[in-house]
């Protein structure tokens, strides 16, 4: 009998968890109408909506300054204090990028992103 521990191999650590379905399958085509794009079509005229709270499959790591945190979690106690909105960080911050990139998206060179990063 050996000794030797066996691992399991890169491939059985990093596989998806559920079924693979087969190439060509309705859930391909699901995952296809999830991709984001960098521009939306020109018929799309829905308010941009931040997506809430539902399992993200995209993760994105922000730095910021121990202020700006302290004042993300001011906020955060406000809302919950002041209107009984129980939200975590992320969704406040997907909240407010939701906002942004719609004035940006209505007001273009006008809107409050530009003219913050002019001014900078």
């Amino acid at each position: 009998m050996s000794r030797r521990v066996t691992l399991p191999a890169a491939d059985d650590l990093f596989r998806p968890t559920g079924e693979a379905p087969e190439v060509g399958t309705a859930h391909d085509e699901r995952r296809d109408e999830r991709r984001v794009r960098a521009v939306p079509p020109a018929d799309d005229t829905r308010p941009r909506r931040p997506s809430g709270r539902v399992r993200h499959d995209e993760k994105m790591t922000v730095y910021v300054t121990s202020d700006e945190l302290l004042d993300l979690e001011h906020a955060r106690l406000a809302l919950r204090r002041d209107h009984g909105l129980a939200v975590d960080r992320g969704r406040m911050v997907r909240e407010a990028i939701a906002l942004v990139l719609a004035d940006l998206e209505e007001h273009g060179l006008d809107s409050l992103l530009v003219q913050r990063l002019i001014e900078e």
